[in-house]
């Protein structure tokens, strides 16, 4: 890999680190665009590699948030419950789909999620939870659904995982945290799923996870001051237009 091609990852991974704690998603699916649509590896190793690479900043925004105390433990188990055999399943199955099917379910799944993502620019009222038996049982579902985005198209699964939060009622900052906690523990087993299958490329992934780190070590200094800005708005539309365009191009 030429130099150039690992400073534009090294910075890039910085981006979306400090993206991943601003926004408690892993931002797995912005680095599978990249990696199959810049770089040019095929889905399965992409998919291996996004998982690699948005794990640090995970883990770092997981014990950032923690130690503030925003962290919902037991609602985050609950979705763990849910969502971690879902993570199992997936990566077994992800051994046996073919590598063109494999491109159309990531660009699909991108498409799908960026378009949720221009759609729900504003945060959900707690008026508007319905907080019931009903709800938690749709909230499982979404953890089944992220369980199966990391395990066989390794992405973070962090906007069905925020989604599900928000629908047990947590406030919008409590949902943003818990829900690095539980994409920290998917994405832990979902990688070493990955490793053992041994289709990560390292030449890729490790200038990816060095920005990444150094972008989640920088974020939380940045959160407080963009809170309080008009930036911070825009943050969401901008990353679901980045997730249309990466989507198109990996179905094309």
């Amino acid at each position: 890999m030429i130099m150039s091609s690992i400073i534009f990852l090294v910075v890039f991974g910085v981006a979306v680190g400090m993206l991943t704690i601003l926004l408690g998603g892993g931002g797995g699916a912005i680095y599978l665009g990249i990696l199959t649509g810049v770089i040019g590896l095929n889905a399965a190793n992409a998919a291996s590699t996004s998982l690699v690479t948005s794990l640090p900043p995970l883990i770092i925004g997981a014990i950032s948030y923690y130690r503030q105390g925003k962290i919902d433990v037991k609602i985050g188990n609950q979705m763990l419950i849910a969502a971690l055999p879902s993570v199992v399943v997936g990566s077994i199955l992800s051994h046996f789909i073919p590598d063109s099917f494999y491109k159309w379910i990531i660009g699909l799944i991108m498409i799908i999620l960026g378009v949720n993502m221009l759609r729900k620019t504003k945060p959900v009222s707690e008026s508007a939870i319905d907080n019931n038996g009903n709800d938690r049982l749709k909230a499982s579902l979404y953890g089944c659904l992220a369980g199966l985005m990391v395990g066989v198209a390794g992405m973070s699964g962090g906007a069905v995982i925020t989604a599900g939060l928000f629908i047990l009622g947590l406030e919008t900052f409590n949902a943003t945290a818990t829900s690095t906690y539980v994409l920290a523990f998917m994405s832990t087993v979902g990688m070493l799923f990955h490793l053992a299958g041994g289709s990560i490329d390292w030449h890729a992934g490790l200038p990816l996870t060095a920005g990444a780190i150094v972008g989640a070590i920088v974020a939380p200094m940045l959160a407080s001051g963009l809170a309080k800005s008009s930036i911070s708005k825009y943050l969401k539309p901008f990353i679901g237009i980045m997730l249309v365009l990466l989507g198109i191009k990996s179905l094309l």
